[in-house]
C-alpha cells in the first residue's frame, strides 16, 4: 500500500511539473481567429488567421482546466507527446443564433477569436462546440509552428491609448478587464474615461467582487469612432464606429452587440486584458453578454449600471439568465439535461448545484411566495422557460434589473471562479 501510494505521489508530482507554465510556452500570446458558419442542419469551423502580440495576460497556473463548461472549448496539446497543455472554454453568438428561427433556413457565418498562450514548439489545437444537449455538433484540428512567418505581429510598435483605472494588488495573479470605447469620438474620450470608471464602481459594488477588489486590473481603452453613438437598423439608423455595434441583433430591438470581433482584438493589441467590456455612446437600452468573449452595454441610460454588472455575470462567470417570459420562450435548455451554468437547473443532477446551501425542510421545486423571498430554493422559471427550468431565488441581478445584489449561488460561483484565477 505504502508503495502505491509513494507512486501515486510521485505521477501527482510529475503531472504537476509537466503543466508549468514555462515549461511549453513564453510570455506572449497566441490570437487565432477562426469563422464558425452553418446553420441548424450542419456547421463548420475555418481557420482565419494567426496573431502574436507581446506578453500572456491569461491564467498560468491550472493550465489544463476549466471552471466552467461552456458551450465550447479550445484544447491545446503539445505535438510531441500529445499531451493537453492548455484549455479554455466559452460560448459564442453563433451558437445562440442557431436556437432562433432564421438558422433553419439560412447559413450564416460569425468571427470568432480566442487567446491562448504562445508556444515554444509545434502545438496541436482543438475547437470543440457544444449542441444544447452538451453533445459536440462542430470541430476542428489543425497545428499551429510558432516560427510560421504567416503569423502576424500585432501590438508591438503601437497599441490605441489606454489609462489604468485600477490596479491589483499582486500583477502576477490578478484578472484582467479591458472597458472598451465604441461610438465615442476622440473629442468624447474624457466623457468615456467617466463612463468606465462609473461602470467599473457598479462592479464593484456588488459581492464578492466588492471584497476581491484587489485582484484586479482594469483599464479603459480609448478605441476612437467616426460617429458618435450605434447602429440602430429597425430605426435606419446606421453610424461608421469602432466596432460596428447595432442594436436589433436576431431581430430583437434590445439586443445590442457586434459581430466584429477582429477588429475589437485588434484595438486591444497588446493592451494586457482578458475579460472585455465594451461600452456603447448611446441612451438606448440594450447590451449582451457572452463567456470568454465580451460584455457590450449602453452607456448612457438609467439602468446602465445593472445591465454592466448583469452581462459581466454572463460573460465573466457564465452565469445563465434567470428569467422567462410567454412572449419571449428560447427553447436552449431540454428538460432532461443539466445545464452547465452554476445558476439554473432542469434537476437532473441538482445535486451538482447549490442543494448544500438549501435549508432542511424547504420543498423541492419551491413555492414563490412571500416568506419564501429571501429564501435560497428551487424556483421554477429560469433560462428563457416558464417551465422545466429552475433557478435559486425569487430575485436576483441575473433576474431583474432591481435586485440589488447576486442571490447567494451566483456569489459563491463567482468567487470560486476569482479563486480559480487568482489563487
Amino acid at each position: 500500500m505504502k508503495k502505491i501510494l509513494l507512486l501515486s505521489v510521485l505521477l501527482l508530482n510529475l503531472n504537476a511539473k509537466a503543466q508549468r507554465f514555462e515549461d511549453y510556452f513564453t510570455d506572449a500570446t497566441l490570437r487565432i481567429d477562426y469563422t464558425f458558419s452553418g446553420n441548424t442542419k450542419h456547421q463548420e469551423i475555418a481557420l482565419d488567421k494567426l496573431n502574436r502580440s507581446p506578453r500572456w495576460y491569461g491564467k498560468r497556473r491550472r493550465l489544463t482546466e476549466v471552471p466552467v463548461e461552456g458551450n465550447g472549448q479550445i484544447i491545446v496539446r503539445d505535438h510531441r507527446s500529445d499531451s493537453i497543455i492548455y484549455k479554455n472554454s466559452f460560448s459564442t453568438l453563433f451558437q445562440e443564433w442557431l436556437s432562433y428561427d432564421e438558422a433553419k433556413t439560412t447559413p450564416r457565418s460569425f468571427e470568432n477569436v480566442f487567446l491562448v498562450p504562445m508556444p515554444k514548439d509545434t502545438i496541436d489545437v482543438t475547437l470543440i462546440l457544444y449542441d444544447n444537449r452538451r453533445k459536440p455538433m462542430a470541430s476542428m484540428h489543425h497545428q499551429v509552428v510558432p516560427t510560421d512567418i504567416l503569423i502576424r505581429k500585432i501590438g508591438y510598435d503601437r497599441q490605441t491609448p489606454h489609462v489604468q483605472l485600477l490596479a491589483p494588488k499582486d500583477s502576477t495573479a490578478c484578472i484582467r478587464i479591458a472597458f472598451v470605447a465604441e461610438g465615442y469620438r476622440p473629442a468624447e474620450m474624457p466623457t468615456f474615461i467617466s463612463d468606465a470608471t462609473h461602470a467599473m464602481n457598479a462592479i464593484f459594488a456588488h459581492e464578492p467582487f466588492k471584497g476581491l477588489k484587489d485582484r484586479f486590473s482594469v483599464v479603459a481603452v480609448e478605441a476612437p469612432s467616426k460617429d458618435s453613438g450605434t447602429s440602430i437598423p429597425s430605426k435606419d439608423i446606421w453610424k461608421h464606429t469602432a466596432l460596428s455595434s447595432h442594436f436589433d441583433t436576431f431581430y430583437s430591438d434590445r439586443y445590442l452587440t457586434t459581430l466584429h470581433l477582429k477588429d475589437m482584438h485588434d484595438l486591444l493589441a497588446g493592451i494586457p486584458y482578458e475579460h472585455i467590456i465594451v461600452l456603447v455612446n448611446t441612451d438606448h437600452y440594450g447590451g449582451g453578454g457572452i463567456l470568454n468573449s465580451y460584455n457590450l452595454s449602453m452607456a448612457h441610460h438609467r439602468l446602465t449600471n445593472a445591465v454592466v454588472v448583469h452581462e459581466f455575470g454572463h460573460s465573466f462567470a457564465g452565469l445563465a439568465d434567470e428569467y422567462g417570459y410567454d412572449f419571449e420562450q428560447i427553447p436552449i435548455y431540454p428538460h432532461d439535461i443539466e445545464p452547465w451554468e452554476p445558476n439554473i437547473t432542469t434537476l437532473t443532477r441538482f445535486r451538482d448545484k447549490w442543494a448544500d446551501m438549501i435549508k432542511k425542510g424547504t420543498p423541492v421545486p419551491t413555492p414563490a411566495t412571500e416568506n419564501n423571498r429571501q429564501r435560497v430554493g428551487v424556483y421554477e422559471g429560469a433560462g428563457y422557460a416558464l417551465k422545466g427550468v429552475y433557478r435559486p431565488m425569487q430575485d436576483c441581478r441575473m433576474r431583474t434589473n432591481e435586485s440589488p445584489d447576486f442571490c447567494p449561488v451566483c456569489q459563491r460561483a463567482i468567487a470560486r471562479l476569482i479563486d480559480f484565477y487568482t489563487r
